[in-house]
C-alpha cells in the first residue's frame, strides 16, 4: 500500500500543470539582468546561466524576450546533450491561447522553413565529407611549404619575397575558411572535436583566439546587420579578457607567431621578417574584407525589426554566384544565405539546399538575392559612397 501510495504523489507531481506565461510578460524579461526566453513554447529564465553559456552571454542575450526556437536549432548540432542543460532552467510554458511567435512574426515563413529544414536533415545535408576538409587543410600546408621553399631555393630578393608573401596571404585567407568551419561545428557530429580543431586552425594556422571568434561571430549569426547586437555593424572591442580559456588561445596564437618567426628569422632577420608578416597580413586583410562585406555591407543594416529566422537572413545576407572559383576563393561564403540559415551545414553542402531556399522564397514574396562576383565587389564601393553620402548631408552640409 505504501508502495502504491508514493506512485500515486509521483504521479500528482509529474501532471502538476506548469505556469503558463503570455507575450505580454516574457517580453518584460529582456533586459541585461533580467532574462527570459522561449524555445518550442516552453519559457527558460537565462538569467544566471547566460553568463555560463559557452557561447557567450551577449548572443543568448540578444533574443531575450523573444522566441529563440529556430536560433537554438541553428547554432546546436547535439540537441538532446544540450537540453539537459535546459531543465532547471525551465519555468514554464506559453499559454495555449499565445501565438508560438512573438512580436507579430510569420507563423507560416517560420512553418515552412522548418519543414525545409528537416528536409534537407532527411537528405543527409548536415553530414560533412572528411576527405573534403583533409584536402582542404593539405592544400593550405602545401602552399605554406611551398613559401618556404621558395626562398629558401631562390633566396631573399624582392621577386621571390613579393611571390613568397602572395602565397603565404593565400594560405592565410584559405586558413581562415577552415577554421570557420570547425567554428561553426560543421565538420564533425561532436562538439568537442570541433572546438579543439577549431583552436588548432584559428591559434596555430592564424595566430588568432577562438574565444574571441566565438564571442563575435555567433553574435553577428544570431542578429546579423543589427545596430547594439551585430559586432559586425557595432565595431567592439578587439580582444575578449576572462580567465584560463583565453590564457589557451594566446598558447596557441603564440604558436603560429614561434612557428613563423623561426622559419623566417634566418633568411631575413627579426626586423626584416616582423615587415614580412606585416606585408602578408595586409595582403590578406584585403581579401578578407571584401569576401565579407560583399555580403552584408550591400544589404539592410538597421535597429531591431523583430523578424523570423528566415526573413532576417535573407534581408541581411545576399550570394555571389557558383563557380569553381567562387566556391575556393570566398570559402563557399558566396551561399551566404545558406551559410546564415543553415550554420552547421558543411560548406560543401550548401549548394544542395540552395534551390529549396529559393523556392521557399518564391513561396512567400521574399527577395533572393545572387549576384555575379565582379558585380558583388563593385556593390560594396557604391554601398560605401551611399553612406559616406549619408554621413556629408548629416554633418558638412547642413
Amino acid at each position: 500500500m505504501g508502495k502504491g501510495g508514493n506512485q500515486g504523489e509521483g504521479a500528482t507531481e509529474r501532471e502538476a500543470p506548469m505556469p503558463a506565461f503570455r507575450w505580454e510578460e516574457i517580453q518584460k524579461h529582456n533586459l541585461r539582468t533580467d532574462q527570459w526566453l522561449v524555445i518550442d513554447r516552453k519559457v527558460y529564465n537565462i538569467t544566471e546561466w547566460s553568463h555560463r553559456h559557452p557561447g557567450g552571454h551577449r548572443v543568448i542575450g540578444h533574443y531575450a524576450g523573444e522566441d529563440a526556437t529556430d536560433v537554438f536549432l541553428a547554432f546546436h548540432r547535439n540537441l538532446d546533450f544540450v537540453r539537459k542543460f535546459m531543465k532547471p532552467l525551465l519555468i514554464g510554458e506559453l499559454a495555449p491561447e499565445e501565438p508560438s511567435q512573438d512580436h507579430s512574426k510569420n507563423s507560416q515563413i517560420t512553418e515552412d522553413f522548418r519543414a525545409l529544414r528537416k528536409t534537407a536533415e532527411d537528405m543527409n545535408l548536415f553530414k560533412s565529407s572528411h576527405l573534403f576538409f583533409l584536402l582542404y587543410l593539405a592544400h593550405i600546408i602545401v602552399m605554406e611549404s611551398i613559401a618556404w621553399f621558395t626562398i629558401f631555393y631562390f633566396g631573399n630578393g624582392w621577386i621571390p619575397t613579393v611571390i613568397t608573401a602572395f602565397v603565404l596571404a593565400t594560405s592565410q585567407a584559405q586558413a581562415g575558411w577552415l577554421q570557420h568551419d570547425y567554428g561553426h561545428l560543421s565538420v564533425y557530429k561532436k562538439s568537442t572535436w570541433n572546438h579543439i580543431a577549431h583552436k588548432f586552425m584559428i591559434g596555430h594556422l592564424k595566430g588568432a583566439s577562438a574565444n574571441w571568434w566565438n564571442h563575435r561571430h555567433f553574435q553577428h549569426h544570431a542578429k546579423p546587420n543589427i545596430f547594439h547586437k551585430d559586432p559586425d555593424v557595432n565595431m567592439l572591442h578587439v580582444f575578449v579578457l576572462g580567465k584560463w580559456q583565453p590564457i589557451e588561445d594566446l598558447a596557441w596564437a603564440i604558436s603560429y607567431y614561434a612557428r613563423f618567426f623561426i622559419t623566417y628569422i634566418p633568411f631575413y632577420g627579426v626586423l626584416g621578417a616582423i615587415i614580412f608578416l606585416n606585408f602578408i597580413r595586409f595582403l590578406e586583410s584585403h581579401w578578407f574584407v571584401w569576401v565579407t562585406q560583399m555580403n552584408h555591407i550591400v544589404m539592410e543594416i538597421d535597429q531591431e525589426p523583430y523578424r523570423d529566422w528566415f526573413s532576417s537572413q535573407l534581408v541581411a545576407t545576399c550570394n555571389v554566384e557558383q563557380s569553381f572559383f567562387n566556391d575556393w576563393f570566398s570559402g563557399h561564403l558566396n551561399f551566404q544565405i545558406e551559410h546564415h540559415l543553415f550554420p552547421t551545414m558543411p560548406r560543401h553542402n550548401l549548394h544542395k539546399v540552395a534551390p529549396l531556399v529559393r523556392s521557399l522564397c518564391a513561396k512567400h514574396g521574399i527577395e533572393y538575392q545572387q549576384k555575379p562576383l565582379l558585380q558583388a565587389l563593385q556593390d560594396i564601393i557604391r554601398s560605401l559612397r551611399q553612406s559616406g553620402q549619408l554621413w556629408l548631408d548629416a554633418y558638412l552640409h547642413k
